[in-house]
């Protein structure tokens, strides 16, 4: 039976095809021609399942429970590697043990691995590698992750009810102007009446539908699909939220979704023994594209001896609440707590207004599908009051 095996040299991969009788025969075949097997996969066989993500928080978890135990970065990593047999998983723990071995520091190590650790984690890995506190620096990443998670847990809930209404509402319109009112004007058709206008237009809609369903559907399909593919570029480029910023009061909200999350990277950096200036170059990737200038300028105004508070009020990028904070954080020498204190603090702020939010935008949002329902129905049901009207 052939397997690929994914192997690792001295310095690349190397993918080989191996005949063995099982999954372990193969690895030890490659291992006897001084190669590490880092993945083994029968060729041909459709039942391979899918290799497994990476996930960060798991591996720093992970890391950080065998640091505790007592174990070098070596063993621990190298006990991961072990573990895995296919993924990427896999071969970033198998990459990384081969890099430590080399006798490179784990910072570096992990800037070689790619894009799979971000300039945050690998800047408190390199800030606690001088204070010889890696496991600390895991504790902070993970501390990180989970108030992030949460954050955006809080948002995307607030968005999935509305969400859901938005697309049974319109699907139910979309099956009303369909599939009903097509077969409505059939009947209205063969009556000779004439119609009220709105419920004549809409009647004609029905019947332009009716006599071209593969057409209309394909214009359908290929509207949700351009226009999906649109907003996902303009989320990506910025523009939805540079947009929803001018909106009275949502504005407000996301500037200080996103200060909060500046200040709650700050916070670990600074609480992982990294200055302050290599803080808030690593921070500008939490911040879009408007506001970068502002931290950029910010960082100018430190490098000339302005104090943190007075130039994050100068360049707009603080709150009250944040300024006497971290008036108070630099006069007992803990700013980078106050930072973490400060993020908490506004996220409860942004937590109790998206509740605010979604208890007033629902029932409204539902009013207005129910009225789009209901001219629908009313209007195809007008000629049937008129035809009452005139019997009596």
């Amino acid at each position: 039976m052939q397997f690929e095996v994914r192997a690792l040299a001295v310095d690349r991969y190397d993918t080989l095809i191996v005949d063995a009788l099982d999954a372990a025969d193969a690895r030890r075949i490659v291992e006897a021609r001084q190669l590490q097997a880092v993945s083994v996969r029968p060729l041909g066989s459709h039942l391979a399942r899918r290799s497994p993500a990476f996930e960060l928080a798991l591996f720093s978890q992970e890391l950080a429970e065998l640091l505790d135990a007592g174990l070098e970065v070596v063993e621990a990593v190298d006990t991961l590697a072990a573990r895995e047999n296919d993924g990427e998983r896999a071969r970033l723990c198998a990459f990384l043990v081969a890099r430590l071995r080399e006798g490179i520091s784990f910072s570096a190590a992990l800037e070689q691995a790619g894009d799979q650790f971000p300039p945050l984690y690998t800047g408190l890995i390199r800030a606690a590698e001088k204070t010889s506190d890696l496991h600390g620096a895991l504790s902070r990443y993970l501390e990180y992750r989970s108030r992030f998670d949460a954050l955006r847990a809080k948002i995307t809930s607030a968005l999935i009810y509305p969400a859901i209404l938005i697309s049974v509402g319109g699907a139910v319109c979309l099956f009303l102007l369909g599939y009903v009112v097509p077969r409505f004007a059939t009947v209205y058709r063969g009556s000779g009446r004439n119609l009220p206008w709105l419920s004549q237009c809409m009647l004609d809609w029905g019947e332009l539908i009716a006599g071209h369903r593969g057409l209309a559907g394909l214009c359908l399909l290929g509207t949700l699909l351009t226009g999906g593919s649109l907003l996902l570029h303009a989320w990506r480029q910025g523009r939805i939220e540079a947009a929803l910023a001018h909106v009275p009061g949502v504005g407000r909200r996301i500037a200080l979704f996103r200060l909060s999350l500046l200040y709650l990277t700050l916070g670990t950096l600074l609480n992982g023994g990294m200055p302050i200036v290599s803080a808030l170059d690593l921070a500008e990737g939490v911040l879009p594209e408007p506001m970068r200038p502002r931290l950029r300028a910010m960082v100018a105004a430190l490098r000339r001896g302005e104090s943190i508070s007075g130039a994050l009020e100068r360049h707009g990028l603080s709150t009250p609440v944040s300024l006497r904070l971290l008036r108070a954080g630099e006069g007992s020498g803990r700013i980078g707590e106050m930072f973490v204190r400060t993020a908490r603090y506004h996220d409860g702020e942004l937590a109790r207004w998206l509740e605010r939010f979604s208890k007033l935008f629902e029932p409204l949002l539902m009013t207005a599908i129910g009225v789009a329902v209901g001219v629908i129905v009313v209007l195809l049901y007008l000629p049937i009051f008129d035809l009452a009207g005139s019997l009596q």
